[in-house]
């Protein structure tokens, strides 16, 4: 019965196609089409379509009415995804070009998505490639005002240029002319044009090579010691996104990138603009010594440290966010907290006045101070060797003087997003054995850990659980906390994070 069903609203999705073919269709016929397609599976659909048809449908997109555009889109959008990519690209590639000069944005989106699946194709990438005005077109879009188009865009020409061939295409012929006009347009499209460039030199070492042979690499770095303040703030994070490829940093440390943005920071005493790049240029040597070596940047770059100390002892939020930021990225690895341990007295009055702000300031900062403490605080079961254990304790009292109790407090207050920033830094100090005496000896904190009321909302149950398992799974734990607590720890992991407990309900008589 389901299938004869079918089989008519497949009969009649087919009439009024041949009626919108050979234009005919009135507004609410197209409509019809539109809701009987719905329910139509694309497979019974594909067998009665033709070349025919689609240019037909593609051909009312031409008219100056919007419902009719709009009922023409929702039609093509079911149709085209019946259709194998390949035979979109080899059957509609006039069809596609136009859809890409269309006035209306939702039929660019339309035609956007499918150039979007025709390049995730293997077979039919290749046909766009020998389509160098759909390429054109395709470039056209980065300068489009809908942001959807533009990044639809991008993500097209980065997934294009992911081979030998598409790399040839984009950089070897007229194609790199459209780029720098699109790249004209205005400060907002040359950056999409950038973030492209980046994107592209990130898969490979030779994809890089065509990106700085092509100039714009080169013009992007040129940008981070131009005179706008706001220009270069928005260019060193694409320098830093290129920074996260071995084969990126050793291009920018060839071309002397890391010596320049080191001396801009220098400079940067000098400028009273520099508030608007400095954090960003802070942030590229934080994350430049993350993925590279730490010790090796921190005694290669000393005024990068000097400048993370000063932004964080400031008194301006800004500046303390982005360093304490840098200094959690920073002390994330071993090799890092070891950097910061040896400036001695200086990172353990920072560690007190990071503390101060965790208790006292704006909420976004004392976040950011809590992910930073979690950060710098933990370390790997595999790397507790005495003296890192030592260090994080005597980090750990330097917060405050009652460090326990200060995010205790913190973790009783009726913000989730506080709540379950005390408790990632309790999770990250969990596996240490100092820390564990330290929760077993405050009054009421191990009763606080398996207390299941106390958590509101989802996220404050996941992350009390992830504190529960961060316990549970160390090795000293059962013989500090004793058998009794180990073992309630134990019975909480094994209910899960969401667990209710049964109450049983007895009925009074006479009880209303």
């Amino acid at each position: 019965m389901a299938e004869e069903a079918a089989a008519k609203m497949a009969e009649a999705a087919a009439e009024l196609l041949e009626r919108a073919a050979r234009r005919d269709a009135a507004l609410e016929e197209l409509r019809a089409l539109r809701v009987a397609l719905q329910a139509v599976p694309p497979a019974a659909l594909r067998a009665r379509l033709s070349e025919h048809h689609l240019g037909a449908l593609f051909g009312l997109l031409a008219v100056n009415d919007r419902e009719q555009v709009s009922a023409c889109v929702a039609i093509l959008e079911r149709l085209l995804q019946a259709l194998e990519p390949l035979y979109v690209i080899q059957n509609l590639k006039e069809e596609l070009q136009k859809g890409l000069f269309h006035p209306d944005d939702s039929v660019k989106i339309l035609t956007m998505s499918q150039v979007g699946r025709i390049v995730e194709d293997s077979a039919a990438v290749t046909e766009i490639l020998h389509s160098p005005e759909l390429l054109r077109q395709i470039i056209n879009c980065i300068g489009g005002e809908k942001i959807a188009v533009a990044k639809e865009a991008i993500k097209s020409l980065s997934r294009i240029a992911q081979s030998q061939e598409g790399l040839e295409a984009l950089f070897g012929s007229s194609l790199l002319g459209d780029l720098r006009n699109v790249m004209a347009m205005s400060d907002v499209v040359r950056y999409r044009v950038y973030e492209l460039i980046v994107e592209i030199s990130s898969v490979s070492a030779e994809s890089l090579n065509y990106c700085a042979s092509s100039g714009l690499i080169p013009e992007l770095i040129g940008e981070l010691t131009g005179e706008d303040v706001l220009v270069r703030a928005t260019c060193i994070e694409m320098v830093t996104s290129l920074a996260h490829t071995p084969h990126g940093r050793q291009y920018l440390a060839q071309q002397g990138v890391i010596d320049k943005i080191s001396n801009i920071i220098l400079g940067a005493e000098s400028d009273p603009f520099s508030s608007f790049y400095l954090p960003g240029f802070v942030k590229f040597f934080g994350n430049l010594a993350v993925v590279d070596s730490p010790q090796q940047i921190c005694e290669r770059y000393p005024v990068f440290m000097e400048k993370v100390f000063e932004m964080a002892e400031s008194q301006d939020p800004t500046m303390i966010g982005v360093a304490v930021d840098t200094l959690g990225i920073l002390g994330s690895n071993v090799e890092g907290k070891q950097v910061l341990q040896k400036t001695r007295s200086r990172f353990q009055n920072l560690l007190s006045k990071i503390g101060h702000h965790a208790k006292n300031a704006p909420t976004e900062l004392r976040l950011r101070c809590l992910d930073a403490i979690s950060s710098l605080l933990y370390l790997p079961p595999e790397q507790q060797t005495e003296d890192l254990l030592r260090m994080t304790e005597s980090w750990f009292t330097s917060l405050s003087s009652q460090p326990l109790e200060l995010f205790r407090s913190i973790s009783t207050q009726p913000f989730p997003d506080l709540h379950c920033g005390a408790l990632r830094v309790f999770t990250a100090i969990a596996n240490q054995p100092w820390a564990q005496k330290l929760m077993l000896n405050s009054p009421g904190f191990v009763e606080y850990v398996v207390d299941r009321s106390v958590e509101p909302d989802k996220a404050s149950k996941d992350a009390k659980y992830e504190l529960v398992k961060a316990l549970v799974n160390s090795k000293s734990i059962a013989e500090i906390f004793g058998n009794q607590y180990y073992l309630r720890l134990r019975a909480y992991l094994h209910e899960g994070p969401y667990f209710v407990k049964a109450v049983s309900t007895t009925a009074v008589e006479g009880a209303e």
